[in-house]
């Protein structure tokens, strides 16, 4: 087999989408500015980074955590672990062979703290678990109530702690299982929703009262298997948003029909006399030519579903691209007044998805944005807002973000001041090496896991 080069390898395994392959712990880091003392926790963040060097899809590479501990004004440690994974500790000759089982998930899309533990999410399998030192725990089934997968964007209610999920990854009916976690970590409700298909479902919204799902036609296509994403984009099948009670039933559920699209992220939602306001990063299609396929990019759209008229209306926010999209994590599910997103460049690229030089802070009263810049041939990430300890408004608090120059070939993580969002960042902890690109993650405050 000839030798895999630069040039001829995928996208997602050259430059900084090219896995690291050693894992390193760095306690001499150099920081610019000052870090906020009260910030005590780690910042964390995960992405596919196939352990082979090698891999066939960027949804499917091993999980890679990487952790800036921050404590005492200090950058204390930078470390990067596997998440130890059958696929890790066992790997099969087949991965064909470890179809449905649940246990071999990658963990490379998402990171939530809940009930005192670290998850580590995807699409198709159970969480893994990690402590605030990155060590894997173990495979979190709920005590085996679980017995489906997990989608990599739960949402935790700030009012009743819940955790609240669901399920898409099925193969026969019920293609959608909504799923509902106490603040006590156990399990109290999974509750099946029929579809006409199994779509890829990658994201959901919350309200107070309300669950809302998003039914769009990037559907399951056989054909497709052998590529490991066999999803294709179906614009005759239609698109719907499914609204149901946070504790109901799957009989419950009432459709709303909208033009075909497609959302990989929303940013917050809310409900207020019968009206749910839905914000989310909007997009005409997904995966255009095939799964690898990024040249379409999403920008801030607003949904209004109005449950007394059974009717729907779409407004566009802003025509810069944008994803990722954020908010203050005590306002999720209630009205709030700030958004914050990732710029998104490389719009009918279909190469790569290019993460862009810029984090956006929308005002979603007033529809403007604020834009911080983060310079010359620098790609932006994910932006996580922490909020100030004794902070009592909205945005009293900080944005971080792990950034990566291309011109010096080297990572940072910058630290906001959310009230001064155009202004330099108040710390920079500069990493000595490039973070690989990635996906997404939190800030969790020692707090969290006390």
């Amino acid at each position: 087999m000839a030798e895999h080069t630069e040039s001829t390898n995928p996208w997602f395994l050259r430059g900084n989408w090219s896995p690291m392959i050693e894992e390193r712990t760095e306690t001499s880091l150099s920081v610019t500015g000052s870090i906020p003392p009260e910030l005590s926790g780690v910042y964390l963040r995960t992405g596919p980074n196939p352990k082979s060097g090698q891999g066939d899809h960027w949804f499917l590479g091993d999980g890679m955590v990487h952790g800036i501990r921050l404590s005492g004004g200090k950058a204390e440690w930078y470390r990067n672990r596997f998440i130890q994974t059958p696929d890790i500790t066992d790997p099969l000759a087949d991965p064909s062979g470890g179809l449905g089982d649940l246990r071999r998930g990658k963990g490379n899309t998402h990171i939530v703290a809940h009930n005192k533990k670290i998850l580590c999410l995807e699409e198709a399998h159970w969480p893994w678990r990690i402590d605030g030192e990155l060590n894997t725990v173990g495979c979190e089934n709920y005590d085996q109530a679980l017995t489906c997968s997990m989608t990599a964007h739960p949402k935790i209610c700030p009012i009743t702690g819940e955790l609240l999920a669901f399920s898409y990854f099925n193969f026969a009916q019920p293609y959608l299982n909504y799923i509902r976690i106490g603040a006590d970590g156990q399990l109290k409700q999974i509750e099946g929703v029929e579809l006409p298909q199994m779509v890829m479902m990658h994201d959901f919204n919350i309200t107070e009262n309300y669950v809302i799902f998003m039914d769009l036609p990037l559907a399951l296509d056989l054909e497709l298997l052998a590529t490991g994403i066999p999803f294709r984009f179906k614009r005759e099948s239609g698109a719907r948003l499914g609204v149901m009670p946070r504790n109901g039933s799957g009989a419950e559920i009432r459709w709303f029909e909208i033009d075909p699209c497609y959302v990989f992220h929303q940013v917050n939602a809310w409900d207020n006399d019968g009206v749910i306001t839905l914000y989310v990063s909007r997009q005409n299609s997904a995966f255009g030519a095939d799964s690898g396929d990024y040249s379409q990019v999403s920008r801030l759209h607003r949904w209004q579903i109005d449950l007394n008229r059974g009717t729907v209306s779409e407004q566009p926010i802003d025509d810069r691209p944008a994803d990722f999209g954020r908010v203050n994590d005590f306002l999720v599910g209630q009205e709030s007044r700030y958004g914050y997103l990732m710029s998104l460049d490389g719009e009918g690229n279909s190469e790569e998805p290019v993460y862009g030089p810029k984090l956006y802070q929308y005002d979603l009263q007033s529809g403007t944005c604020a834009e911080h810049n983060l310079g010359k041939g620098t790609r932006g990430a994910e932006p996580v807002f922490v909020p100030a300890a004794s902070g009592s408004g909205e945005d009293e608090g900080w944005v971080m973000s792990l950034v990566h120059s291309e011109t010096t070939g080297k990572s940072r993580l910058i630290i906001v001041d959310a009230q001064n969002f155009s202004a330099s960042p108040v710390a920079t902890v500069e990493l000595p090496f490039r973070v690989p690109y990635g996906a997404h993650g939190n800030w969790v405050p020692d707090s969290a896991l006390q």
